[in-house]
Formats: C-alpha cells, sequence, structure tokens
C-alpha cells in the first residue's frame, strides 16, 4: 500500500520535486528552471549578489544570460545535486538588467532546457530617494488593511515603476506604476507575519534600469488580539495537525482491538472447556449447568425441603 502511494505524494506534495535525470517533456525539452538572486534583487551600488539557477534535473550544467547574451560568468563548484550560482562583485549601473538562466546536459549541449521567468536585476544609488508614508500611523491590529505611499521627488520623463520592499525578502513586495509623482501599496487583512521594516525604490522600465536609493524604512507592527488565530496557524500546520490527530485515533484503535481479543480469548477458553459441576452450596447460589445435573439438584433439594434453585441451560 505503502509504495502505492509514494508516487501520488511525490506528485501532489512536492510538486515536481521527485524529478529525476529522465525528466525530460513530450516535445523532447527541458523544463525551464527557476532564477532567483540572494540576499536580494535590489541591491546598493559596490554590494555583492548571488543568482541562483535552480532545477530539479540532476547532473545537468547551467548558463546565465542578460538581455538574452550568455554571460561567461563561472559557475561556483559545488554539489552537482545543488543549483548552479553566479557571483556579481562591486556591483555598478552596468549590473543592472534583466537576466534568466538554463540548462543543459554535458552529453548534448545542444539540447537546452526552456529559459527561466525574467529577473530584474536593480541596483540602486543613482536617482534621488522617495518617502514611505503609511496612512495610520501606530500600532496595526491583525485583519486590517494598511495603504504605504511612495512618492519621488520630482517628475520624470521616462517611463518609471515603484517597488515596495521589506527587510529580510529577497525580491519586491509588490510593483506599481506611479500616479503622477507617488504610488500606493496595499497590505490587506494583515497578521503578526507582516511586522517588519518597509521601504521603497522607483526605477527606470528600460535600460540602463536607472534605480533610486531605498526610501527610509517604515517599522509597521501588527498586533494579534488574544483569541484570535495567529497567522503561524497555516495550511501546512493544520495538516499537520490533522495527521497527529488521526494516528493518534488510530494508535487507539489498535489498542482496543488488542485489547478487545484478548478478553475475547479468555472468555472463549473459560467456556469452552469441561463442564463444571459445583458443590451444593454453589448450586444453591447460581443454580445448574446442564440437564444431567439439574435432575439431580431438583432431586436433593427436594429431599431437604429446600426451595429449588432456577437450572441454567446446558452447554
Amino acid at each position: 500500500m505503502i509504495p502505492k502511494l509514494l508516487p501520488f505524494l511525490c506528485f501532489n506534495s512536492l510538486a515536481g520535486l521527485c524529478v529525476g535525470q529522465g525528466d525530460i517533456r513530450g516535445n523532447g525539452s527541458l523544463p525551464k528552471p527557476s532564477l532567483g538572486a540572494w540576499p536580494s534583487s535590489v541591491a546598493p551600488a559596490g554590494g555583492n549578489v548571488t543568482l541562483r539557477c535552480w532545477t530539479p534535473a540532476r547532473g545537468v550544467h547551467f548558463a546565465l544570460r542578460k538581455g538574452g547574451a550568455a554571460l561567461e560568468l563561472p559557475q561556483s563548484p559545488g554539489s552537482p545535486e545543488g543549483p548552479g550560482e553566479f557571483h556579481l562583485a562591486d556591483l555598478q549601473i552596468r549590473n543592472a538588467g534583466e537576466y534568466t538562466c538554463e540548462y543543459y546536459r554535458q552529453a548534448s549541449p545542444d539540447t537546452r532546457s526552456q529559459p527561466s521567468d525574467v529577473l530584474l536585476l536593480l541596483v540602486t544609488g543613482h536617482l534621488p530617494k522617495p518617502s514611505l508614508s503609511i496612512y495610520r500611523q501606530g500600532k496595526v491590529t491583525a485583519g486590517e488593511k494598511v495603504t504605504l505611499q511612495c512618492q519621488m521627488p520630482g517628475h520624470f520623463v521616462v517611463p518609471m515603476m515603484f517597488a515596495l520592499l521589506k527587510a529580510g525578502t529577497s525580491s519586491p513586495l509588490q510593483l506599481r506604476a506611479p500616479t503622477g509623482k507617488e504610488t500606493d501599496f496595499s497590505l490587506g487583512s494583515v497578521t503578526a507575519g507582516d511586522t517588519g521594516k518597509y521601504s521603497c525604490v522607483y526605477y527606470q522600465t528600460r535600460a540602463p534600469f536607472w534605480a533610486s536609493d531605498p526610501s527610509d524604512q517604515l517599522q509597521i507592527s501588527v498586533m494579534v488580539s488574544p483569541g484570535t488565530m495567529s497567522s503561524d496557524y497555516t495550511t501546512g500546520n493544520l495538516l499537520r495537525l490533522g495527521l497527529a490527530a488521526l494516528t493518534v485515533v488510530i494508535m487507539a484503535a489498535f489498542l482496543f482491538e488488542a485489547w478487545y481479543s484478548q478478553k475475547a480469548s479468555t472468555s472463549g477458553s473459560s467456556l469452552s472447556g469441561p463442564h463444571w459441576k459445583p458443590g451444593a452450596g454453589a448450586l444453591e447460589q447460581h443454580g445448574c449447568w446442564d440437564p444431567d445435573y439439574s435432575e439431580q439438584c431438583g432431586r436433593d433439594t427436594a429431599r431437604s425441603g429446600a426451595k429449588a434453585p432456577p437450572c441454567l441451560p446446558g452447554n
């Protein structure tokens, strides 16, 4: 039973994480990888960023592209089971842009995967910083809606976009087009997980992708009312609690079955043995156990003048 469930769990729960080396789509192409930036895809000039290209396939080689052009960047040596990592040090404005990655097998370098989704790397510090404000000051109660406004210091002719950042996250939370000099970001039905430091930047949507310095950080604290379920109780946590409860029920059922079987076995052995013929005192208390002994019991009680006890049917 368990071996039959493994493929189902692998497909549904892990979303393809169990794919092996033979994972090739019906049209012969390899599935596209994912590309991420650490510590963040919005980094200051002079900083360092690591681009990580990941795929469930094993034993492959990775290639990085910027604006469609292949980059001659050495891939960090590591485990063949891990992602491909490309390090960008001392970032400059020339490093800003749109990146993708792909992978191939050494035995067939001409057969490459589909490119990953585009990752926009922004190098900040080339435009004046904006300001970030919140419509409601102070602490926020869980479940409320929070609106943040990011405003640039002047007007720009070239197309611009705003990005909302949160300390500790590797990519912008939201992207918004401006309305005049500003834009609003909304955090709906906030939870304790939304507590943190926020900032915003604005940037050009075309090359050379100039980006502003980040705004001053804005601290948001979300209070969870007593008796309110915390955001930590996610769907995954509830599923784990359900599985734990199911395990307890199954164990209780096994224990009850073992207890009942033992009791039935003990009762069966006492009833299936030879008939026990009690003495006179026991007969007066419990009656007779079989027809032959019942008759003798009746005669004995008649001679003694005592009231005959009820006789039980024999086995």
